[in-house]
């Protein structure tokens, strides 16, 4: 269904580009909100904002929006410190009240908010699949985020708005996130298993992400809370040896728990970011009848690395 204006909130990150490209087909108009004013693009606008208060300038993109999409947050791939914690809560639920604000103020409300939010909300699994009916949650501060953020959003009292949040898994594409550091890892002859390597990665390519989204706000029945990734976890010593065949490199040394403890520190980063095991799976998705275009993580990965 083809849309007259797309809002992306905090749209000026990784996956904003990736969303910001693919609606730009899809719609009219698409408004990006960001701290960094940017240039136009085609179609595509950027209105600053500060993610924390109401100002006209901003709430009125809302203002008879087709979609909006929330995806403000600080990027976690950081040391929880104090101050960084603070900051990861803070942006996310400081962005998510305030964009209740003007969807409740707005003349015209959004057809549809999306809010983006996370996979890891759910515990450490190996044992067995993690779904939405049936997934237990896990402890610490991570997960602790992801309640705050996930209640604050169904706390927004939209009547007249429809409500779609994405618990999302790591996002695979070539322009940044996870992806281009593990890709550098196995071209260098490094890209062996993380810590034991039985740990699953819940992984989905950048296309399905967008394109879930656009199928979401079509299906007008649709609402709650929908695991964003595909259908096929796999552990991390599989994950990094479909990797190295897609890119034709032989071996890749393994990297101990106590070397990325070591290297974590060095590069500003966490461990659970390697380590937790993500095991979900989009059973909501496929029961309402989408169809990923990357299912299997071969394709998915010889796709990405050809852009490479």
């Amino acid at each position: 269904m083809y849309m007259n204006k797309i809002v992306l909130a905090g749209g000026s990150g990784y996956l904003g580009s990736v969303l910001a490209r693919y609606f730009s087909a899809q719609a009219k108009e698409v408004v990006i909100l960001s701290r960094r004013s940017q240039p136009d693009a085609g179609n595509i606008r950027t209105v600053v904002w500060d993610a924390k208060h109401l100002a006209d300038i901003w709430a009125r993109e809302l203002d008879g929006a087709d979609l909006l999409i929330n995806l403000t947050g600080k990027n976690v791939n950081c040391r929880y410190t104090p101050e960084n914690k603070k900051e990861i809560l803070d942006s996310r639920l400081d962005s998510t009240r305030v964009l209740g604000e003007a969807v409740r103020r707005a003349a015209v409300p959004p057809r549809v908010w999306i809010q983006s939010a996370s996979a890891t909300i759910y515990r450490h699994a190996e044992d067995r699949p993690m779904d939405e009916a049936t997934g237990e949650m896990g402890e610490g501060f991570s997960v602790d985020v992801c309640r705050a953020w996930e209640k604050i959003f169904w706390e927004q009292d939209t009547p007249a708005t429809r409500k779609v949040l994405l618990r999302v898994g790591i996002v695979l594409g070539m322009s940044d996130g996870a992806f281009p550091r593990l890709l550098n890892l196995v071209r260098a002859g490094l890209g062996g298993k993380q810590g034991n390597g039985h740990q699953y990665i819940t992984w989905i390519h950048e296309d399905d992400v967008a394109a879930i989204m656009h199928w979401l706000y079509d299906h007008e029945t649709l609402q709650g809370t929908f695991n964003v990734t595909s259908p096929t976890p796999v552990v991390n010593a599989d994950f990094m040896r479909t990797l190295r065949e897609v890119c034709k490199v032989p071996f890749g040394l393994p990297s101990p728990v106590w070397l990325l403890k070591l290297g974590a520190v060095f590069i500003g980063t966490e461990t659970e970011l390697i380590l937790k095991s993500r095991r979900v799976v989009p059973a909501r998705l496929l029961a309402a009848g989408y169809q990923f275009k990357y299912s299997a993580l071969p394709l998915a990965l010889r796709s990405i690395v050809a852009k490479s």
